[in-house]
Formats: structure tokens, C-alpha cells, sequence
């Protein structure tokens, strides 16, 4: 009997799960909850209007591309509800809500709908919107006050790329007590959602431990205070490195499948963060490390990947021909 079979040509990555692109979506979401927890607790209800505005711009953004274009709807696939909630969490809580939407409309639309939509966007869609907010609004986006009595002071991570060990504890930089993106602040609430996503199977621990690895065994050597370990666990603790190595590295479509080349790519960001960080004009590397190895995820990819069973290289090929 003659079965009718229909070859379905799909983009990117092609993993096979039990769970739908929704599902995943769903705990990424789950998982960046306990961030934004902590941000209400340390900067008040601010960050939760930031957010709100972000995500709502993205899914609408998102939405009018595709009727406009007269594609299937697609905002139910939860993904634009992530890229703004994610780069809600890479800016300042005073941030104005004009210039949220417009990094909306960068991320969903220039960067990810563009390019075909999800699993054919290159970059990271919200790395890249707040890569293109740093440049274009500079003042906006490294502008810090307190909440108390809004006065502007510095991040730890601009005491670190001046060459100074930061007047913050540990603990403040651990749980979040510290100035910056209230998305990145809590290295605490930043691994509890880490944790969801690897014990829900969402993402491995090979391109987080590969990535933040690098930083430590990098800023461990080349230490610029007297105390290397505590410069060391600063640099982990400061900026956006562990939202970063969690949750937008791991990012399925700008990052390897294979597992030699998550590895490689782990390395790469960690190296180029740090870099950035000891000779860039920024002092973060985080966004542009990984918008970079992004660029060379299928070059990774394609060195990377095992050889078939009973496939022939060509370098064989050209030796059995003589």
C-alpha cells in the first residue's frame, strides 16, 4: 500500500523535542521572573513599566510586520514576548518609553522579521536592539541613578574598567543591590532562572560554564588589582555577563548545535568580553561579544560537525582519484 509522504523544508535548528517553540518559550519566561523580582525589589515598580512597554511593543511590532506582509501570525510562538522582555532587562529602569519602542521596533522588526522571522534572524534580536540603543542614545543608557534620591553614580563595572576594584561587597553584587540594568543586576535571581532552564532542558551548561569560565580564568591572570580573586569574582558579578552567558548565547538560532562548536562559541564570548572590557571605550563587552560570535556560528557549525557515516572527505576523494 502506497503511503503519501510530505518532505517539509523548515529553517533552523532542527531539534527534535517533545516540546513546541511555545513550551520553550514559556520557561525561558519562567526563568527570567526571578530577575524581574528582583528589580521591583531594588528599584521599585519603574522596571516593571519598562517591561511592560518593551514586550508590548515587540509582540504589536510584530504582529503589524506579518499582517503587512500578509504572513501567518506568529506572536503566539511567545518568542517576541521573550526578545522584549530581554531587552527590557539591558537598560536603565529610567529609561525613556519612546526610546523602549523604538529598540522594539530594531529587535523584532529590522533584526528578526527581516530575516524571515524566527530561526533565520542572525543575531541575537535583543542584543542587537540594545547595541543599537547604545550607540544612538549613549547618554540615556549609561546613565544611572538611585532610587532614593536620584543622583547619578557609577556601576561597578565602570569602577572595573577604569582599573579599580569596586566599592560594592560581594554580597550587594550578588543579590543585586548595585546599580545598572535592572535586568543584570542579581547575579541571584539571574541562576535560579539558569537553573530552571537547565533542569527543564531548555539549554545546556556548556556555552554558560564555557563562557563565564573564560572571564574567570582571563581576569584571573591578568588581574588589575592587588587582590586577584576578588577582581576575578567582580568581573562575573558586574555587568551583564551572567544574563548574557544564560540566557542570550544559549539562544538556539545564533548559537551552535553542535557540541565541540557551543564549546568554541563559549570560549569566543568569554574572550572578547573581556577585551572589550580591558580595551574598549565601553565598559561592558557582553552585547557585542556575543553579536560577534553570532556572526560565526555557522562557520563553527560547519567545522564542527561529525562526519556521516560512510562519507568520504575530499581531501580521500582526491587521493583515491590518483
Amino acid at each position: 500500500m502506497n503511503e503519501e509522504r510530505k518532505l517539509i523544508v523548515s529553517s533552523s535548528p532542527h531539534i527534535r523535542t517533545p516540546r513546541g517553540t511555545q513550551q520553550i518559550m514559556l520557561d525561558v519566561i519562567i526563568a527570567l521572573m526571578p530577575a524581574l523580582v528582583a528589580a521591583v525589589i531594588f528599584f521599585g515598580i519603574k522596571p516593571l513599566i519598562v517591561t511592560a512597554v518593551s514586550v508590548v511593543s515587540c509582540v504589536v511590532f510584530e504582529i503589524g510586520y506579518r499582517k503587512l506582509l500578509k504572513k501567518n501570525a506568529s506572536y503566539m510562538d511567545l518568542s517576541a514576548v521573550v526578545t522584549g522582555i530581554l531587552l527590557a532587562y539591558c537598560l536603565p529602569y529610567t529609561f525613556p518609553w519612546w526610546a523602549v519602542i523604538i529598540g522594539a521596533f530594531f529587535s523584532i522588526v529590522l533584526v528578526k522579521q527581516l530575516f524571515g522571522g524566527i530561526g533565520k534572524n542572525i543575531w541575537n534580536p535583543a542584543l542587537a536592539g540594545r547595541a543599537f540603543l547604545l550607540v544612538s542614545y549613549a547618554v540615556l543608557m549609561t546613565t544611572w541613578t538611585d532610587k532614593a534620591d536620584a543622583a547619578t553614580f557609577a556601576t561597578p563595572l565602570a569602577s572595573l574598567h577604569a582599573g579599580n576594584l569596586a566599592p560594592d561587597s560581594l554580597l550587594n553584587m550578588f543579590i543585586g543591590n548595585i546599580g545598572g540594568s535592572f535586568g543584570e543586576v542579581s547575579a541571584l535571581a539571574l541562576l535560579l532562572g539558569g537553573a530552571w532552564l537547565v533542569y527543564r532542558k531548555v539549554i545546556s551548561l556548556r556555552i554558560p560554564v564555557a563562557y563565564i569560565g573564560t572571564v574567570a580564568v582571563l581576569t584571573l591572570i591578568f588581574s588589575r588589582g592587588n587582590n586577584h580573586i576578588l577582581w576575578m569574582l567582580q568581573n562575573l558579578l558586574s555587568g551583564g555577563l551572567l544574563l548574557g552567558a544564560i540566557f542570550m548565547a544559549t539562544d538556539y538560532c545564533t548559537s551552535p548545535v553542535t557540541p565541540n562548536g557551543q564549546l568554541i562559541f563559549g570560549v569566543g564570548c568569554g574572550l572578547l568580553t573581556v577585551l572589550i572590557r580591558y580595551f574598549g571605550s565601553y565598559p561592558e563587552g557582553v552585547s557585542f561579544a556575543i553579536l560577534i560570535m553570532n556572526c560565526c556560528t555557522w562557520l563553527i557549525d560547519q567545522h564542527t560537525a561529525p562526519r556521516r557515516f560512510g562519507v568520504v572527505g575530499k581531501k580521500s576523494k582526491k587521493e583515491g582519484a590518483k
